[in-house]
């Protein structure tokens, strides 16, 4: 006869579920952008603030500024004034979610961007 303890720690483990490969469940997506003439255009743009949770404005605001271009968004994608390596998009955009998205005490992306009045 088994112990009524052993048998409970049995049945407990057996409802443990699996752990997954990848611990991380937020995933930025990759940028898509192309040179076209004198600009470059960011594909994805929209999908990417979205993932992030943040409001489109805030993050072209960002990019321009870091670029130290001008540009807009259109529909779904963001255009930039000038020629643009995509490795340079992709960097300011991980620089973004570190700044602004992560947060800097526990690592998760469950954060909110409040503004203080000044």
């Amino acid at each position: 006869m088994t112990d009524p303890y052993e048998q409970l720690l049995k049945q407990a483990y057996s409802n443990i579920t699996e752990k997954t490969e990848s611990s991380e469940r937020f995933v930025v997506p990759e940028a898509k952008a192309y040179v076209e003439g004198k600009t470059t255009i960011l594909e994805n743009f929209a999908e990417i603030a979205g993932k992030v949770r943040r409001d489109q404005d805030h993050l072209m605001k960002f990019l321009l500024g870091e670029l130290g271009t001008s540009g807009k968004i259109d529909g779904n994608r963001a255009i930039f004034n000038g020629k643009f390596e995509i490795t340079l998009i992709k960097a300011i955009i991980r620089s973004y979610v570190e700044d602004y998205v992560i947060c800097s005490e526990c690592g998760k992306p469950d954060t909110r961007l409040v503004k203080d009045d000044r």
